[in-house]
């Protein structure tokens, strides 16, 4: 039997074979090759994540970790429409704990011996610091005053009020700040820098009841748009008394006000002015306040000029045991200080002289550290105080190093003398 022969077609049948294949294919639905499988029904603790739900957890979390860094910027602030009465705001579970396992100020340990020996310096007398809710009172009752007195008929004049609408609007702002966590901020709030009269419309808000991550948010808008006059009184009427009363109610420091704080330094010269000089000169300031805000100072860094300002008004004020804190902080930082700074600090110093109260062990560590830094920056006559500061003012271990550093100081006003040259006829 023969081979049977192969049946030859032509390239050109070929392609018109296919052509026509491809026309058919476009006249009729031809069905995907994608098979469907059953998924099978997952019970509710099953312990995969969906994949949309894990991308959006990745995202929150990237979006968070951009926040604490300080990488995201603040959106510039769109012009304020008082129509609107509502605002974007992330909606969250308000059983949602706080960060957990970052708080700095969370294991701080004192020693109660210690802490009873700074207690001793304490103004018992101090007035209670100022809130901005204290400062808006008064400047309505003063006009009110004011107004009363020049004008027989005070029916005749009216205090000028806001704007029912405006307030109705920030007392809402006010409510979504007291549960915000994380997310946009309400837009009405992020222009209130740029108002003539931001005290009044913060002071709608309710700034003691906000969160502590709203605070932190706040923070960063205010020091980063307002002028650092009008910051300084951001942080000495809001910010402040908020971080006072955490570290009073909790022993520790909430992270978002530590935060907070971290980045109140991006004015240094408001935060000198309106935390940590009120905060000494209060009188009631007490040692775990003064370790937390002093770890803010040594994390981050400072310019001279303003911490030379800080240490020369924190060393002739009156002395309440945490000013050696911030004292030795800064003077760890290692600044070229000009004379005046290094003076006043020795004066500081030689005030405790005749003082028959014992000090507590930070002022002899902040002595022994400005000797350790300074010690060839001063004069004879103040090392030979010095000296004598130590008879009167003993500490059993550190008083024998500041002797010994003192002892070594070669002083500033001590002229070197120069070899005498040579006789060149020799």
């Amino acid at each position: 039997m023969g081979k049977a022969k192969k049946i030859k077609v032509s390239k050109s049948e070929t392609r018109r074979s296919d052509l026509e294949t491809q026309l058919d294919d476009d006249k009729f639905a031809k069905p995907r090759g994608r098979v469907k499988t059953k998924r099978p029904r997952q019970d509710d603790d099953d312990e995969f994540v969906d994949s949309s739900l894990s991308k959006k957890i990745l995202g929150q979390a990237m979006r968070q970790k951009r926040e604490e860094e300080g990488v995201e910027k603040d959106e510039p602030p769109g012009p304020l429409d008082i129509s609107l009465g509502q605002f974007e705001v992330e909606e969250y579970d308000e059983s949602e704990d706080d960060l957990q396992g970052d708080d700095f100020c969370d294991k701080i340990e004192v020693d109660e011996e210690e802490e009873r020996v700074m207690d001793m310096f304490l103004n018992k007398s101090a007035v209670p610091q100022r809130t901005l809710a204290d400062i808006i009172m008064a400047k309505i009752n003063e006009k009110q005053t004011e107004l009363k007195s020049q004008c027989s008929d005070a029916g005749a004049l009216q205090l000028q009020d806001i704007n029912p609408r405006v307030r109705e609007m920030y007392q809402s702002v006010g409510e979504v700040l007291s549960k915000y966590r994380s997310g946009k901020l309400p837009k009405a709030f992020k222009v209130i820098p740029n108002l003539k009269n931001w005290e009044q419309i913060l002071y709608l808000t309710n700034p003691e009841r906000w969160s502590a991550s709203a605070m932190y948010q706040a923070t960063r808008i205010f020091a980063s748009n307002l002028t650092e006059k009008m910051t300084q009184r951001f942080y000495n009427l809001v910010l402040l008394p908020r971080v006072r009363d955490d570290i009073s109610e909790y022993k520790r420091l909430n992270f978002h006000l530590y935060q907070a704080l971290r980045k109140a330094l991006f004015k240094p010269g408001a935060f000198m002015k309106g935390m940590l000089i009120p905060m000494c000169e209060s009188g009631t300031c007490t040692l775990r306040e003064a370790i937390i805000v002093g770890s803010v100072l040594a994390r981050n860094s400072i310019p001279l000029l303003h911490s030379a300002a800080a240490m020369l008004k924190l060393a002739e004020m009156e002395y309440t045991g945490t000013t050696s804190v911030f004292i030795r902080i800064l003077l760890d930082k290692k600044y070229a200080l000009p004379y005046r700074v290094i003076d006043s600090l020795v004066f500081h110093f030689l005030r405790f002289s005749r003082d028959p109260r014992q000090l507590p062990v930070l002022w002899h560590q902040s002595l022994l550290t400005f000797v350790q830094r300074y010690k060839g920056d001063i004069s004879s006559e103040q090392k030979e105080g010095l000296l004598e500061l130590l008879r009167s003012q003993n500490h059993s271990t550190i008083s024998a190093e500041v002797r010994r550093e003192l002892q070594s100081a070669k002083c500033r006003d001590l002229e070197v003398k120069e070899p005498e040259p040579m006789d060149s006829s020799l």
